[in-house]
């Protein structure tokens, strides 16, 4: 966790850093961030508690090393894109991509540190989008379009048009929603991202410009949740 000392192969100290850049919603459920890394930039040796869900709003391409020396895994990401992670070894983040990337981190608490003992779930390799592929997942009939499906978590955009509302009609559980904007600063990039409890919710958009959010579907939780371990 953040702030605490490992030890390195070569008998370095490490301290460890917080999994994002920035604080945008913490609740009994999910623990979402900001992670912004400009052109070669890294964010720093950091371990997850959490099985997580990754939604790109600027992609790019990735180093990522691990603390115990193990062969570096390169990873590409494209803007509404998504990936869905297990745990994984002490490690950090390297943008070799030569633009700004950018994401949506959401930590899944009761898949990990919410759970009796901190047991986390096996979710195993996990899941992956794959740009211009369409997953197995039924389409609703609200305008969302899929990008990944697992049982544990589903995930999905939706374009708004400048003007309209997009009504969308989720399954009875919990919900994130996060608006696809690289360029959300402050107040505005704290309101983009809401927890939803399912059933119908509109999405308004006033302004002149169409948006567009991710809508994932938090499944596990009627699987997995604290009250079914």
């Amino acid at each position: 966790m953040f702030g605490d000392v490992v030890e390195a192969p070569d008998g370095s100290k490490v301290t460890l850093v917080d999994v994002g850049s920035t604080r945008l919603v913490d609740n009994d459920v999910v623990r979402v961030w900001d992670v912004t890394l400009p052109p070669d930039g890294t964010h720093p040796w950091h371990l997850h508690h959490n099985p997580y869900v990754v939604l790109s709003v600027a992609g790019s391409s990735g180093r990522m090393d691990w603390l115990d020396g193990s062969e570096p895994r390169h990873v590409s990401e494209y803007s509404g894109g998504a990936v869905f992670r297990p745990i994984s070894p002490i490690h950090r983040l390297t943008n070799t991509g030569g633009t700004r990337y950018r994401n949506r981190l959401i930590e899944l608490k009761d898949m990990g540190e919410n759970r009796p003992g901190g047991v986390v779930v096996d979710v195993g390799p996990g899941a992956r989008s794959v740009q211009g592929e369409t997953p197995d997942l039924p389409v609703p009939g609200d305008g969302r379009v899929p990008v990944i499906g697992t049982e544990y978590v589903r995930v999905w955009t939706v374009d708004v048009a400048p003007g309209q509302t997009a009504r969308l009609t989720l399954d009875p559980i919990g919900h994130v929603l996060a608006e696809l904007d690289a360029d959300l600063e402050g107040e505005d990039l704290a309101a983009s991202v809401q927890l939803h409890d399912g059933g119908a919710h509109e999405i308004p958009n006033d302004t002149d410009r169409a948006r567009t959010y991710f809508v994932v579907a938090l499944d596990y939780l009627t699987t997995h949740g604290k009250d079914h371990a």
